[in-house]
């Protein structure tokens, strides 16, 4: 079994609030979920209006597909969200057990 664990930082150059950052974040993570099945939440610089960090995870029995799988919803949200900016994305693959 393999963990696909990813943070994607995102900026909303449009953002003008937190209310803002909010409304955009959690369609983000809405969207995530649905379409790619991923865990995935809001987990640092809560308080920053124009920059959120998002954390994604995914559990596989190959560590390609779940390598696949974090890269295909990095890419989405570039091709679905042309409001927002990814200005940094980290993936590690982690194996468990034996």
């Amino acid at each position: 079994m393999y963990t696909a664990i990813g943070q994607v930082t995102l900026h909303l150059p449009a953002s003008a609030s937190l209310k803002d950052k909010r409304q955009v974040v959690r369609s983000v993570l809405a969207r995530l979920r649905n379409q790619f099945e991923v865990s995935a939440a809001e987990v640092a610089r809560q308080d920053s209006w124009q920059v959120a960090v998002l954390g994604l995870a995914y559990v596989s029995g190959e560590a390609g597909h779940a390598q696949e799988v974090l890269d295909h919803a990095v890419r989405y949200i570039e091709d679905s969200r042309p409001d927002l900016a990814v200005t940094d994305v980290r993936v590690d693959v982690l194996p468990f057990g034996d």
